[in-house]
């Protein structure tokens, strides 16, 4: 190119132009990002970032044969995302996420890795509750409410969708009160719309307010749909969590409260409904209509606080601040053990295996497989318990568990009571269908 006086200018003002300008975003790095670049959607995020945990491990699944279960099993990736809601390590999940998962890994915000322990699970909401191991205080997420969600307004997804850890996506509630089918066993009612992108492995992640506030758990995106995505209103997924950790469930131990979480304009409030009669709440004068506010100095506003601040107070009085009449009055008093129960063992198999058994005599099933000693007939099976998960059916004859002969309730009874029995799950097992052996991977349900 010819020299060119006015050419050679511009490019020495253009080159300056971009030398300043490089200055300047060096500049703006070093002393960190203006206001107007720290949204409320960042601010959100940035509160509730730390209580969000994602969850992955493997799980067996059964392949598909056109006669209720597989024959066999593959083995896959699991992922999904989690909530700290307290702050001795107890998370809320979706079922889905951890069903059928034998080692549940966790990784915190600060990237640490820990393997959590299945704590308590109720397939008909799709809601678990797992639990990590914790030295100290984990931070918890602030909980908001979805009764007052308005169509429109602006909401955040975040969680580990398709294995990318703490995803965030943003968008609007589309709609409120959705009922979604989403198979043959899974539908769920009053559910949040919304078009933040939800993503395989956002399930059991915070759908939060533009204040930070969690007032959903993300459960599950219409199939083939763009911009469809729903959560679980939080005011719902809190009620059923204070009963999955109650103090009478984890510990055996009773105060006698029945309350409700009430949500009004002036915020969330524990009311007393009844009190059990000769419970230590009613023999410490508590009342129906009583208002908790606080136990133990802990501000109570819903039942899940209550039932947390429970926990792990066994022999200790515990002081409870509570409204009556306008008047703030306070009590203490001590948990009780439950009264001792000795379950039949079809109870427990009813309970944690989801089935009624009934001993099948050994003749009748040698003239089907005579490779069999014996076997347990199944009599019922619990609409969304372990078995009807894995298509269990009546009729079906339990031939075998794990390593193990299931040749009489005695049998169910060692395999319920091994200590080592979560550490096999999910546990293998073998039941007799006319004239086939057929077997599949069951979940048993640990709480005893």
């Amino acid at each position: 190119m010819p020299h060119c006086p006015i050419y050679q200018t511009f490019l020495f003002r253009f080159a300056a132009i971009c030398t300043s300008a490089l200055i300047l975003a060096i500049g703006s790095l070093s002393s960190g990002a203006s206001e107007s670049r720290e949204t409320p959607v960042v601010l959100a995020v940035k509160r509730a970032r730390t209580s969000i945990v994602n969850i992955h491990g493997h799980k067996s699944v059964a392949r598909e044969n056109g006669r209720g279960f597989g024959e066999g099993s593959r083995r896959v990736n699991g992922m999904g995302t989690g909530v700290i809601i307290d702050e001795r390590g107890y998370i809320v999940t979706n079922h889905h996420v951890v069903d059928g998962v034998r080692r549940i890994q966790v990784t915190m915000f600060d990237g640490r890795v820990v393997v959590a322990k299945m704590i308590a699970r109720d397939p008909k909401t799709d809601l678990a509750i797992i639990k990590i191991p914790s030295s100290g205080s984990l931070p918890l997420i602030n909980t908001g409410t979805s009764s007052d969600l308005m169509t429109g307004e602006t909401v955040i997804a975040v969680g580990n969708a398709y294995g990318y850890e703490h995803t965030v996506t943003v968008g609007i509630v589309s709609a409120l009160n959705r009922t979604v089918q989403v198979s043959d066993t899974q539908s769920y009612a009053n559910l949040i719309q919304t078009d933040a992108s939800i993503n395989p492995g956002n399930s059991g992640g915070p759908l939060l307010n533009i204040d930070g506030e969690m007032i959903g758990l993300n459960v599950a995106v219409r199939v083939g749909a763009q911009g469809i995505g729903f959560a679980l209103p939080i005011d719902a997924v809190m009620e059923i969590a204070s009963r999955m950790i109650s103090v009478k469930k984890l510990e055996n131990r009773w105060h006698g409260v029945v309350g409700r979480t009430i949500v009004s304009t002036d915020g969330s409030h524990y009311i007393i409904r009844s009190v059990d009669s000769g419970s230590p709440a009613s023999r410490e004068g508590l009342k129906a209509g009583d208002v908790i506010s606080r136990v133990n100095g802990s501000t109570v506003q819903r039942a899940l606080d209550f039932e947390r601040a429970m926990l792990g107070q066994q022999e200790s009085p515990i002081e409870i601040t509570f409204e009556r009449e306008g008047k703030a009055l306070t009590t203490k008093l001590h948990l009780a053990s439950l009264p001792d129960r000795d379950p039949t063992v079809n109870d427990r198999a009813w309970h944690r295996l989801g089935v009624r058994l009934e001993t099948v005599p050994s003749a009748r099933i040698r003239k089907i497989n005579s490779k069999y000693r014996g076997g347990m007939e199944v009599q019922a099976v619990r609409p969304s318990g372990p078995a009807a998960i894995q298509g269990i059916r009546r009729g079906d004859i339990l031939v075998g568990m794990h390593i193990w002969e299931t040749v009489s309730l005695d049998n169910i009874s060692y395999i319920l009571n091994r200590n080592d029995l979560d550490d096999l799950q999910p546990v293998k097992f073998y039941v007799l269908r006319g004239e086939q052996t057929l077997y599949g991977h069951l979940q048993v349900s640990m709480t005893r």
